[in-house]
């Protein structure tokens, strides 16, 4: 298993699958590629989705939560941030009123790309 991400635009539709080549089981690492991305795509993007490994009940890490408030921090907006296990699927959103206040939600009825998402990390495709 190898941590993998998609931007996802205004109707939830992928538009950049984030696989660098130095991701690991428990990393991925930013990349010039990914903010070139954002900031290209920041009018047209409603947030990010990355998996976590293992199965179950999952939520951000601290490198999660730093990210996030950095990436916002940057675009000047705010963004859905989903997280997947091979089984659960939760959405991180910001809470505030500190900047690293996250409210964590479990998702039931997952989005179509989770499974394409699981299979790039599972099968560690680039």
């Amino acid at each position: 298993m190898m941590e993998a991400g998609v931007v996802l635009d205004l109707t939830g539709e992928p538009l950049f699958w984030h696989t660098p080549r130095d991701r690991s089981v428990g990393a991925l690492p930013d990349s010039v590629d990914l903010w070139s991305i954002f900031w290209e795509n920041r009018y047209n993007i409603s947030g990010f989705a990355h998996s976590h490994p293992g199965y179950g009940m999952t939520g951000p890490s601290m490198t999660d939560l730093t990210t996030f408030a950095a990436v916002e921090s940057g675009l000047g907006k705010r963004l859905d941030w989903w997280i997947t296990s091979g089984n659960s699927m939760v959405l991180v959103r910001w809470s505030g009123p500190e900047r690293l206040d996250y409210t964590t939600v479990e998702v039931t009825q997952q989005p179509q790309w989770v499974e394409d998402l699981r299979e790039i990390s599972t099968y560690n495709r680039s």
